[in-house]
């Protein structure tokens, strides 16, 4: 097989990557070289902007391919670029959308590839469904042979999966379990979440490239394991050896009193309840079987942390705004 990523040195394209180049798969990949130390050397990289549009149709040459997947399209324009670039060069086109892009809020908990595609939250998501309403659009006008990958909350062993962190990723939270300081949990943590390790991702993904069941169609990939956000929290906290101090704010209360985007993580994804049923995957893929539970996967997750200084990026401003709203809240009790 030779496939083509756009991107590929990302936290689900990077394990897809590693788990292709070890098989018989001639990877391609078009980035611009900023992360391609990760890879195994038998990669081969064209080194473009893939927004050059021209540079990269030049340094396609006469190259066609059995699967050519774009990991950092997000707006339309990109997957329209796609098209004029790959039509007739690739007999299978995978996008990666986003599970954030069901249906808001939701009318049943459980989510299959049917759940409607509604999020009035977050534009990352309404943009996500555009993407894929072109690229449907051209699989029934033009025989593009397009398919529709959804992942959820995926981690690896470079950041920690959080609820509420700020614009400098979860090292502060990290940060302030090891200090003992209360974390923030949007709502009561009870609302439950899907985290899915990228190793686990990448199985199925695999499975569905050069899948002739896969044309035309949209595929949820995510673990079967559902878990409390309390939950979630005490297995980073017990990988870390320390105690939990959880501190509980609503998220709507997260939202209307801070800068960061709430309402679309909070509101819009993560303080929803949500189960992913993957039976229509599996018939595609009937050998996948996710096998990293989320203690154990975060326990790698934490240790990689730990040992590797550039993981751990402060942010003292969002450290702040925690201690804060904790404060305004503890006077709001005293006051009352």
């Amino acid at each position: 097989m030779r496939a083509l990523f756009i991107g590929g040195t990302g936290i689900i394209s990077t394990a897809i990557s590693r788990q292709l180049l070890d098989s018989s798969c001639e990877l391609y990949l078009i980035n611009r070289g900023n992360r391609n130390d990760v890879l195994q050397s038998n990669v081969k990289v064209i080194t473009a902007d893939i927004n050059n549009e021209n540079d990269v149709l030049q340094k396609l040459g006469d190259l066609t391919f059995d699967v050519v997947c774009d990991f950092i399209a997000f707006v339309p324009s990109q997957l329209e670029r796609d098209y004029r670039l790959f039509a007739g060069r690739t007999k299978q086109f995978m996008f990666i959308s986003s599970a954030s892009a069901y249906q808001k809020p939701l009318s049943d908990y459980k989510i299959t590839e049917s759940t409607p595609l509604a999020n009035p939250y977050w534009e990352y998501s309404r943009n996500k469904i555009a993407c894929e309403e072109y690229l449907m659009k051209m699989y029934r006008e033009n025989g593009f042979p397009v398919t529709i990958i959804r992942p959820s909350h995926t981690y690896d062993e470079r950041s920690v999966p959080l609820g509420v962190h700020g614009n400098k990723g979860s090292w502060q939270i990290i940060k302030r379990m090891i200090e003992g300081k209360p974390v923030i949990i949007h709502g009561d943590g009870t609302s439950l979440w899907t985290m899915t390790h990228n190793t686990d991702f990448a199985k199925a993904f695999i499975g569905l490239m050069g899948n002739i069941h896969a044309i035309g169609e949209a595929y949820q990939i995510t673990t079967d394991e559902t878990l409390t956000w309390n939950q979630i929290y005490k297995c980073i906290a017990d990988a870390l050896g320390v105690e939990l101090k959880p501190y509980y704010v609503s998220s709507d209360f997260l939202n209307s009193v801070s800068n960061y985007d709430f309402e679309g993580s909070l509101i819009g994804d993560k303080a929803n309840s949500v189960v992913f049923d993957n039976a229509k995957l599996k018939r595609a893929v009937p050998d996948f079987v996710p096998t990293v539970r989320f203690d154990n996967g975060i326990k790698k997750t934490i240790e990689y942390v730990l040992e590797h200084k550039e993981c751990q990026v402060e942010d003292e401003e969002f450290d702040d705004w925690c201690d804060r709203v904790i404060m305004a809240l503890e006077n709001a009790k005293k006051a009352i």
